[in-house]
């Protein structure tokens, strides 16, 4: 399995390589905001990205990016918000939680954009089949169910049917959708902001959820994270919590400094991608 992928790694098919940069986004919860400080560490660095793919928290960030919102736009927005002005009880309707509105807001951000055709640069986002027990990727159609899809943690939020399936958060298969996009791009970054802490958890239902969910996500990147050109945990966003959204600016700052000594380290320009 090993040599599996790091062969896919070192030689994915070029009859699929139709862009140089991609980026795979993690999830995490708020702690996915620190994915647009990375992108704006990025942007500062004078790369493009070609392709961007993002799961839960992550797919909310690759699809705000794709949209053209700049990372500082991205955080401003939701700074002035609490995830649970955001999101409504719902005991007994298969989570704690329904997202509507969240979701509503990310559609509001984005304005006429209603689709991934409309995106302006080609997003894929990770969910979980949680019907046929597998990863799927959505790039095409519809984005407010996929997106609500992808950010549906089990029990702590409510699951999603489109079509005849029903969905939940991507992370719980595959946190990093680096397989996504692995063969159709020349060199690839995955951000990981889904280290989890050593911590006693309130015995809540909602809080026993949480933890679970993190240790999932946590345990099942380590493949993808191989698959990545420049694979880049941003251990120190682990402190803030899933649903936090306060000190996001900490968060996003972390995460750009995180991104710009990477990018520094292995040497990332225009020139020799």
């Amino acid at each position: 399995m090993k040599k599996e992928k790091q062969y896919l790694r070192n030689h994915h098919s070029t009859e699929h390589q139709d862009f140089k940069l991609g980026v795979a986004l993690s999830g995490g919860g708020a702690r996915g905001l620190a994915h647009a400080g990375a992108l704006k560490a990025i942007d500062d660095a004078g790369l493009k990205i070609d392709v961007i793919s993002g799961v839960s928290a992550g797919s909310i960030v690759a699809v705000l990016y794709s949209a053209g919102l700049k990372p500082d736009t991205i955080l401003e927005m939701f700074k002035a918000a609490t995830f649970f002005d955001l999101a409504e009880l719902s005991v007994g309707k298969g989570g704690l939680l329904r997202i509507e509105k969240f979701v509503d807001f990310i559609m509001h951000c984005l304005g006429k954009i209603k689709t991934f055709e409309q995106l302006k640069i080609p997003t894929y986002i990770g969910v979980t089949n949680f019907d046929d027990a597998q990863p799927e990727v959505f790039s095409e159609g519809e984005l407010a169910p996929v997106i609500q899809a992808s950010c549906s943690i089990p029990v702590a939020i409510v699951p999603v049917k489109i079509g005849d399936k029903t969905y939940v958060d991507g992370g719980v298969l595959r946190n990093l959708p680096a397989w996504t996009i692995r063969e159709k791009c020349d060199k690839l970054i995955g951000i990981s902001v889904s280290t989890v802490l050593k911590t006693k958890v309130a015995p809540t239902l909602i809080g026993m959820a949480l933890r679970s969910y993190s240790l999932l996500a946590k345990s099942n990147q380590a493949p993808d994270l191989e698959l990545c050109d420049i694979p880049l945990k941003i251990d120190d966003v682990s402190k803030h919590g899933v649903f936090n959204l306060r000190e996001l600016e900490e968060v996003f700052n972390s995460a750009y400094e995180n991104m710009k000594n990477a990018i520094i380290a292995n040497n990332l320009t225009t020139t020799n991608l």
